[in-house]
Parts: structure tokens; C-alpha cells; sequence
């Protein structure tokens, strides 16, 4: 065991996380989670996870999109946390440029059920070249799906429900690359449980006292999923912690 102590100051938080070689992903396409938990592992107060999150974390949860070749997020998180297009600085968008990506990572709506309002700014202010996307199931709602299709690209992955292995897939299928997961839990869980998560950018907030909400819901009969810390880092009183995961044979029990 081994003392963490505070070391030199980094002079942009972001730079770490750029540095990680994401071109070699254990699957399709490389998957990086990115959550905020309260010290008593509560991923959200009153149903929202920005009241949850500090003003150093809220920085870099909305920096960190910098890295994404797609944002994806479940269809809750989406109505809960009032989701827009992306907005990166003009900074960000030119080394994004440079480094072969799209000037704006599109958004990826996950919903079984399609109960999304369709004239939120998520759908109606995305730009042509960065359009919003929604992955569904085949036993989606006709009517719903209908309307899907007008407001966004829709993605079919899976029969009865939305499978993670075919959601990416089709992502990838795409040429999304790398894949910023933003929740909720249950869509983080079914990530795990479905062997797809390859990094975890995990904020912890000083806060205590919130929902009854982990970082991530495991679904019935997930296996268990090992993650090796990469580095750490801190800003006031919240830590930044980034975990990849450890190789199948080594990491799941």
C-alpha cells in the first residue's frame, strides 16, 4: 500500500485524458465511461446528476467530450438532465480537426421505449454534420420509431431490447472510433455486464446524502468486471480517478 500524495499541479486537467491511447479497443470500438458518484457512492440528488456534480467536475465532464468520436447517453439521463447538441470551444474543435475527428461528436440516445420528446434542443438544434442518434430495439413502438426517424438517425440494435454488443457495432459500423458513455447506471451497467467498457472516468464529489442510485446498475446475472486504477488526480476537494479494464481472463470472475 502506498501513500497518495499531491504532486506537481497540471496546468490543464484535460491534457492527461487526451494522452490515452484509445486506438486499440478490446472490441468494436473503444468505450470510455464517464460518471460523478458522492462519497457514499449516491449517483445523483433529486433525480439529477449536475446538482451532484462540483464546479472542477462539471469543467471537465463537459471538456472531456473533446475525446468522443459519439456521446452516448440513455434515454432517463437525456429527460433528467435537459441534453443538448455538444459544444466544444473553437480550440477544441481545431484539435479535433487535427487529429482526424469530426469538428462536433454527434449525441447517441440509447431508449427501448422511444418516450423522448422529439422537439427538445437535443434533436431539433443538432446540426446536419453532427445529426442525433437514437438506438433502439426492433419491438420499439411503430409509431414511435416513425418519429424517431424524423428527428434522428436510428440505429435498431437488438430484438426485444437494446443489446450493448450491437449498439456499438453499429457505431462502429459508422466509423465511431471512440465512444464517451455519459449513464445512466443501468445503461453503464448493461456495459459492463456485457464486457464493453474499457475506461472509467469516475469523479468523486465531497457530497453525501443523495438518491439511492449507484454509478452503475448491474443487470440479473452480470458477472463481476475488474478495473485496474491508471492515475488520479485532484482539483479543491474532488477526486479524479480514470480505471481501464483488465483483460477478461484476468478480470471477470
Amino acid at each position: 500500500m502506498e501513500p497518495l500524495e499531491r504532486g506537481t499541479p497540471i496546468p490543464d486537467p484535460l491534457t492527461p485524458y487526451l494522452e490515452v491511447d484509445r486506438t486499440q479497443p478490446r472490441h468494436e470500438c473503444w468505450v470510455t465511461g464517464h460518471m460523478v458518484a458522492g462519497l457514499d457512492g449516491t449517483a445523483a440528488i433529486h433525480g439529477r446528476v449536475g446538482a451532484l456534480s462540483t464546479e472542477p467536475d462539471q469543467d471537465l465532464f463537459r471538456r472531456m467530450r473533446q475525446i468522443a468520436d459519439v456521446v452516448m447517453v440513455g434515454a432517463q439521463t437525456v429527460r433528467s438532465e435537459g441534453y443538448a447538441p455538444m459544444r466544444l470551444s473553437e480550440s477544441a474543435r481545431a484539435q479535433r480537426q487535427t487529429r482526424g475527428q469530426s469538428e462536433m461528436p454527434p449525441v447517441a440516445v440509447v431508449s427501448r421505449s422511444l418516450d423522448l420528446d422529439w422537439s427538445s434542443q437535443v434533436f431539433t438544434a443538432a446540426p446536419e454534420h453532427a445529426r442525433t442518434i437514437v438506438i433502439t430495439c426492433a419491438k420499439a413502438d411503430p409509431e414511435r420509431l416513425a418519429a424517431a426517424e424524423q428527428a434522428a438517425t436510428v440505429i435498431i440494435a437488438g430484438e426485444e431490447r437494446v443489446e450493448p454488443a450491437a449498439a456499438l457495432q453499429a457505431l462502429a459500423g459508422l466509423g465511431y472510433q471512440v465512444v464517451l458513455c455519459e449513464g445512466g447506471p443501468r445503461w453503464l451497467g448493461e456495459l459492463v455486464a456485457a464486457d464493453r467498457l474499457d475506461e472509467l472516468c469516475l469523479s468523486i464529489s465531497p457530497m453525501m446524502g443523495g438518491d439511492a442510485l449507484p454509478v452503475s446498475v448491474a443487470p440479473p446475472g452480470a458477472g463481476i468486471a475488474q478495473f485496474s486504477l491508471k492515475s488520479t488526480m485532484v482539483a479543491d476537494d474532488t477526486l479524479f480517478l480514470r480505471y481501464e479494464a483488465k483483460p477478461a481472463a484476468e478480470g471477470r470472475k
